[in-house]
């Protein structure tokens, strides 16, 4: 078995063969340290991509260029528009497909100009064991995952990001705002911005792993368990802050956070 030092030198020695690369850039831990491993050995030949769309969170958003800023990094902002294509809105369980397979598309038109480069994206060893859809848009459009490529785990891409001084070393996950709709349910713009309106209350408190689930005038609230005790010390704040939102019942789930939870 490699250790986490041979993995990280498979990465860059995978990286330094492509020349140019596009990384497929969210601000997440995966594809932070993707890309900070990417420019280290393609410097400018290593363009970060990131989408900007309704289902992107303002706050992530602004702290992912923010952070590619600070570090010099070659990035490039696009518009992708998931949220008006009906197969995503209708929500049938192949959401996170149509999401990637818009955001391939527009870097692959967008890098037209740039010549021959190397799409990639965050896909890790974990991944693997899960469904992931998006992983079949990926293989459609042939990007490459070079992380899962060097075998790199979630918990040792953590370990070598805090070597690296990445900020994200220790960031919870994340997913699109279009997550928080159960499966089966239509994603409506108005109740997404909602949605994002609503988390935006937790992150304010120092909530550090949560989800809003959207379920038409209930909000469900996932957190970690360790967070309950102030979650019930600061209920009466929460609850009140999140009906300004539009939402008429708020509701703590029990069982904590789920990550992929689609109910």
């Amino acid at each position: 078995m490699n250790s986490i030092e041979e993995k990280e030198r498979m990465l860059l020695d995978e990286l330094k063969s492509y020349g140019s690369i596009a990384v497929a850039y969210s601000g997440g831990v995966d594809s932070t340290y993707l890309a900070d491993r990417a420019h280290e050995v393609l410097g400018h030949n290593a363009m970060m991509v990131i989408a900007d769309s309704p289902s992107i969170p303002r706050d992530e958003l602004n702290q992912a260029i923010e952070m590619a800023t600070e570090r010099g990094w070659n990035l490039r902002v696009i518009q992708t528009e998931e949220h008006l294509k009906a197969d995503y809105l209708e929500n049938k369980g192949d959401r996170c497909f149509h999401c990637k397979n818009e955001l391939f598309t527009k870097m692959e038109t967008i890098l037209s100009e740039f010549g021959d480069v190397v799409l990639a994206h965050g896909a890790i060893e974990d991944d693997k064991g899960d469904v992931r859809p998006g992983t079949q848009a990926a293989a459609n459009h042939c990007v490459v995952a070079p992380l899962q490529n060097a075998g790199l785990y979630k918990k040792e891409i953590r370990i070598l990001s805090e070597r690296l001084g990445l900020p994200t070393a220790e960031k919870a996950s994340f997913a699109c705002l279009g997550s928080r709709f159960p499966t089966g349910t239509r994603i409506e713009l108005e109740a997404m911005t909602q949605v994002e309106k609503a988390e935006a209350i937790l992150r304010a408190r120092g909530f550090a792993q949560y989800r809003i689930r959207h379920h038409d005038d209930l909000c469900r609230i996932e957190i970690d368990p360790i967070d309950f005790d102030k979650m019930m010390n600061e209920r009466s704040d929460i609850v009140a802050a999140i009906k300004k939102t539009g939402y008429k019942f708020v509701a703590l789930d029990l069982t904590g956070y789920t990550m992929g939870s689609s109910a």
